[in-house]
């Protein structure tokens, strides 16, 4: 790794923005960063291995703003980059930034301002904007949306064994909680939700900014789609542990509700863990009174609030919100009585 610094600034935040291969966008994102309002900020510039203009035109842009630091890694891939720019990083804060992204000039100071109302937050996002809108597909359209409308600390703590709850280029974090988890690291799966669970599971808090100060952009054979690190089985490996333990001190047996492949997947992810589920409920006829991996189907009329912890594990669309509905009607308390974990 290398690392150049022109002079020295007062810092309270350090965005780190790796980037590869973006010679089109990098100054966009850059400018996007330096533009912000009412903090005091660097802006550290990692070159992850490029090979087009993209570390020529930062260093231009370098050359012009003493609040950037440009270091080089050679190509250490994501977490290797983020953890050299974490390296010479001065800040207080840790902010993420990607090379293709732009975000408004009052993102940092909002989630600073968020940040200092309340201690026990370790990390804030924004709520995000998917762009180009021709590049972003269905699927993903339903995710952004899904991760907007999550913006309070207890939104995301009920949803962090669903999905990955925040935007990783999107968000600021307090350094010391990061560093307390023991920041990124490769696990073989997606860094961002590995460090999303580590710090939930810490104590820290996550929230967001109540409004859309980021732009993701989306274009083909980005990482999110072609990393095999980022395929749906990764992400339930990644969780398994984390869910496993938190049902573990719930400290009652456990049902699944829903005997479909997204439960039953749930279910094998769990039981090299030592959770075995002692029955999953589902409301097909069909299933009921049948058996997936050893454990018997029954219909939700079955279920006894208090005498086991049921994982939530749906795959189709509105199905969950449907599930709460019910399980909230009938007085189980989510997170107490019940997870939801697809």
């Amino acid at each position: 790794m290398t690392a150049a610094r022109d002079g020295r600034i007062s810092v309270q935040i350090s965005v780190l923005m790796p980037y590869r291969d973006c010679e089109d966008t990098v100054e966009e994102a850059a400018d996007s960063i330096l533009g912000q309002r009412d903090v005091a900020l660097e802006l550290v510039a990692i070159d992850d291995g490029s090979r087009d203009g993209g570390p020529a035109r930062m260093a231009g842009l370098a050359a012009r703003h003493r609040q950037i630091v440009q270091v080089s890694t050679g190509g250490a891939g994501i977490v290797g980059a983020l953890r050299a720019g974490l390296e010479v990083a001065r800040g207080g804060l840790i902010g993420r930034m990607d090379g293709d992204d732009v975000c408004a000039p009052e993102r940092l100071a909002r989630q600073q301002a968020l940040l200092a109302a309340n201690p026990r937050l370790g990390v804030v996002g924004t709520q995000v904007t998917g762009f180009p809108e021709a590049d972003v597909g269905a699927g993903m359209a339903r995710y952004i949306a899904w991760q907007n409308q999550l913006v309070s600390a207890e939104d995301h703590a009920r949803e962090i064994f669903v999905e990955a709850p925040l935007c990783h280029p999107s968000v600021l974090m307090r350094r010391s909680a990061l560093e307390q988890v023991g920041a990124w690291r490769e696990s073989g799966g997606p860094e961002d939700y590995d460090l999303w669970l580590r710090l939930d599971e810490a104590g820290w808090g996550m929230a967001k900014v109540p409004a859309a100060l980021f732009g993701w952009r989306h274009r083909a054979g980005r990482s999110t789609f072609t990393d095999p690190r980022y395929a749906p089985a990764r992400f339930l490996e990644t969780k398994a542990p984390h869910l496993a333990r938190r049902l573990r001190a719930l400290g009652r047996p456990i049902a699944i509700r829903g005997a479909g492949p997204t439960g039953k997947h749930l279910a094998r992810a769990l039981e090299p863990l030592g959770l075995h589920a002692q029955r999953f409920v589902d409301i097909d006829p069909r299933k009921i009174g049948r058996t997936a991996r050893g454990a018997p189907i029954v219909g939700p009329d079955a279920l006894v609030r208090g005498q086991e912890t049921l994982v939530v594990a749906v795959g189709s669309r509105g199905a969950r919100d449907e599930i709460r509905q019910r399980l909230a009607a009938a007085g189980w308390v989510e997170t107490v009585d019940y997870l939801c974990a697809a």
